[in-house]
C-alpha cells in the first residue's frame, strides 16, 4: 500500500487547521462584495439528483438557466447543471450555451456499489450522450479495507473509458472523483484519498455526495486543498476542488471560496479549478447580491 502521506511529505495538523478555519470564519465579512459572490454563482454546478427528476423537470431546470442569461445579463451563467447520467442528452440539447456544461454522476452513484463493468459503461454511455463532466465516488469498499490498487485502478479505467469515447467525438472530458468524506475515518485517510485519486487521473476532487450524514466539512475541504498543493508542488499538475453537500448558504459560498483563496491562491479561484456542487444556493447567491430576496431557481 502506497504511503501518499509520505510520498508527498504531508501530514496533516488537526490543530493548526482548526485554528485557521476559526480565523477564515471570523473574516468572512472582510471578504464579502458583489464580485466574490458573482464569482461563487459562475462557479456552481447547479444540481438536481432526485429519484422523481423526469426529462420534464430537468429540461425545466436548463430552461431556467436559458432565462437567467436573459434576466440577468450582467451575470455569469452557473458553470454546469449536474444530473444523473440519464439525462445528459437533455442538459445537452436544452441549453442555449455550450458554456454551460453538461455534469452527470456517474459510475453507480452514490454508493459506487457494483461491478466496474456495469460502473465504466456507465460512464461511457453519459459521455456517448453528451456530458462534459464526470463526477464518479471513490470505491470505498476497497479503500476502507486497505486495497488502494484496486480503488486507485477503477478510477483508471473510468479515465481511460471516458477519454476514448470522448476522443471518438473530437473534444474532452472531465473526471471528478467524489472522496465521501463524511464516511472516511481521518484526515489522514482523506489525505491518502485524496492523492490516491489525483495520482489515478482525477482532474477535481471532491468531498461528498449529499447523499451522506456528513458531507462538506471546512476541515474535510482544508485538507484535500493542502494535498492539491503538495501535489501540484511535486507534479506540476493543477488539480480542481469541489465541495458538495451540506452547504446552501452564501455564507457558505465564501466559507469554501476562503479556503481555496488561502490555500490554494486566487490562481484556483475559477471555474475550471473549483466548483461548488449545490442545489439551493444559487437563490441564496442572487439574494445576497441583489440586497433582497430572490427565487429564481
Amino acid at each position: 500500500m502506497t504511503d501518499f502521506l509520505k510520498k508527498y511529505g504531508y501530514a496533516p495538523d488537526r490543530e493548526k487547521i482548526n485554528g485557521i478555519i476559526e480565523r477564515i470564519a471570523s473574516n468572512l465579512e472582510s471578504i464579502k462584495s458583489e464580485k466574490v459572490f458573482k464569482d461563487c454563482f459562475s462557479m456552481m454546478d447547479l444540481t438536481t439528483l432526485k429519484t422523481n427528476d423526469t426529462v420534464s423537470s430537468v429540461a425545466k431546470l436548463v430552461g431556467k438557466v436559458n432565462d437567467f442569461a436573459e434576466a440577468y445579463p450582467d451575470y455569469p451563467l452557473p458553470a454546469s447543471v449536474c444530473v444523473y447520467p440519464n439525462f445528459a442528452s437533455v442538459v445537452r440539447d436544452t441549453r442555449n450555451s455550450p458554456e454551460l456544461h453538461v455534469t452527470v454522476v456517474s459510475a453507480c452513484f452514490p454508493s459506487s456499489q457494483s461491478f466496474l463493468e456495469v460502473k465504466v459503461r456507465e460512464c461511457e454511455l453519459a459521455v456517448e450522450n453528451g456530458a462534459d463532466e464526470v463526477d464518479i465516488v471513490l470505491a470505498l469498499n476497497a479503500f476502507l479495507a486497505g486495497d488502494y490498487e484496486t480503488a486507485s485502478a477503477e478510477i483508471r479505467s473510468i479515465r481511460t473509458a471516458i477519454d476514448k469515447v470522448a476522443a471518438s467525438q473530437g473534444r474532452e472530458v472531465h473526471l471528478k472523483v467524489i472522496l465521501e468524506t463524511g464516511l472516511i475515518p481521518s484526515v489522514e485517510d482523506i489525505a491518502n484519498a485524496s492523492f490516491l485519486a489525483m495520482e489515478a487521473g482525477a482532474d477535481f476532487i471532491k468531498t461528498s455526495t449529499g447523499k451522506v450524514d456528513v458531507n462538506a466539512t471546512p476541515v474535510a475541504a482544508y485538507v484535500m486543498c493542502e494535498c492539491i498543493s503538495a501535489f501540484y508542488a511535486k507534479t506540476g499538475k493543477k488539480v480542481g476542488f469541489k465541495p458538495a453537500g451540506g452547504m446552501s448558504t452564501a455564507q457558505d459560498a465564501l466559507c469554501y471560496y476562503s479556503i481555496v483563496s488561502t490555500v490554494l491562491g486566487k490562481e484556483w479561484l475559477n471555474r475550471d479549478l473549483f466548483r461548488f456542487g449545490v442545489s439551493r444556493m444559487a437563490n441564496h447567491l442572487l439574494s445576497a447580491i441583489e440586497n433582497k430576496t430572490v427565487n429564481f431557481f
